[in-house]
């Protein structure tokens, strides 16, 4: 999942787009009980566009195959928390495993629901790990506690042999030479794909590698690839979780420095009277499309009702609530329509915000 993916996803389909929750278990004995709850969430599918009169019987069934093929890209024996499924006329259909709790549900409608896709994509942290390496250059993917290699796109780098020529015939000097512009065209390699991956899903980048191979990226990549942070050292053949706690120092460093700046923005705004404070004037201006920078603390979520145009926080869970607009989590709500409009949102530790009301916005106006 990237950020080009997601907007992609949000987008209206044609109807009926189908979209299908459902919350899944990481271990033993629980997980055995989900592909029952799947197969019994795609019979209710069936029923539900065999029963619809506004969807013809041949586009039904092209649907059910396209729901039918994105399960089948999954393996429920190795579930994170929950399963969203996507498919639409035309023969589009998606499968994403989340590290987010889903209620169980169908829905069907003009477009995907893209709500927990965006809660998790927003909440969890996300950054991307260059392992420098004379054989194999490899980009891995962070997401909270995770790290999985990124392939394809360009990724693994891994140079070609040098030849019986390249190997020893040259005099030491023109060796050295040659091992140098050699080492120059695998970082150019390196840097191209970056910049591909980047280009569509820009995040902290973390780089990994001894001084000497950190010194060739920084010539080829030049002043446009921000580095967030680096970990010095030899990493070839790293396991994931070895290269996650390497990294957990310089990232820790990075958004503490992150954190900082996001401070400074708020205390300039305010000074220019493009601040707002609070989830209540918040939601409101984003609502209106005045949000340039949203600034969240991880951990807030706001159960809410709408009754006569106003947007009322509550303790507890909304549910009990009868006669108004319930808003299970206002929060999540005013990140969607923020991104809508093409604002930014950024989050921040838990307490970080305690003098803004855990949520404040940047304003366009």
């Amino acid at each position: 999942m990237d950020a080009v993916t997601l907007a992609e996803l949000r987008k209206p389909r044609a109807y009926p787009a189908v979209s299908v929750l459902m919350p899944t278990h990481r271990s033993v004995p629980a997980n055995r009980q989900d592909p029952i709850r799947l197969r019994n969430l795609l019979a209710e599918v069936r029923r539900r566009l065999h029963g619809d009169a506004r969807v013809a019987p041949d586009a039904a069934d092209h649907v059910l195959r396209g729901l039918e093929r994105a399960a089948g890209e999954v393996d429920l024996r190795h579930a994170s928390d929950g399963l969203v499924l996507f498919a639409a006329p035309g023969g589009e259909h998606h499968a994403f495993m989340i590290a987010q709790n889903v209620d169980e549900r169908v829905v069907v409608d003009s477009g995907f629901a893209t709500r927990d896709l965006v809660a998790d994509f927003t909440r969890t942290p996300r950054y991307w790990l260059l392992s420098l390496s004379d054989h194999r250059t490899r980009l891995w993917d962070g997401h909270g506690e995770d790290l999985t290699e990124r392939t394809g796109g360009g990724f693994p780098v891994e140079p070609e042999p040098l030849d019986e020529a390249g190997s020893g015939r040259h005099s030491r000097r023109g060796a050295q030479g040659g091992d140098t512009e050699r080492h120059r065209q695998i970082m150019r390699d390196v840097v191209g794909a970056l910049d591909r991956v980047l280009a569509r899903d820009r995040r902290p980048l973390i780089v990994a590698g001894v001084t000497r191979h950190q010194a060739f990226f920084d010539e080829v990549a030049g002043p446009h690839i921000t580095v967030a942070g680096r970990v010095d050292g030899s990493f070839e053949g790293a396991a994931p979780s070895a290269l996650a706690e390497a990294a957990r120092p310089a990232l820790a460093a990075y958004e503490d420095l992150r954190e900082v700046g996001v401070l400074s923005e708020l205390e300039a705004a305010r000074s220019i009277q493009r601040y707002a404070g609070g989830l209540c004037e918040v939601t409101r201006l984003v609502e209106e499309g005045r949000g340039e920078h949203l600034v969240v603390e991880r951990g807030y979520y706001a159960p809410a009702v709408k009754t006569e145009g106003e947007l009322v926080p509550v303790d507890g869970m909304p549910g009990v609530l009868k006669g108004a607009d319930v808003v299970d989590d206002a929060v999540d709500d005013a990140i969607e329509t923020t991104l809508e409009y093409g604002g930014e949102v950024t989050f921040v530790s838990d307490g970080f915000l305690v003098d803004h009301d855990r949520i404040a916005l940047v304003t366009r106006y």
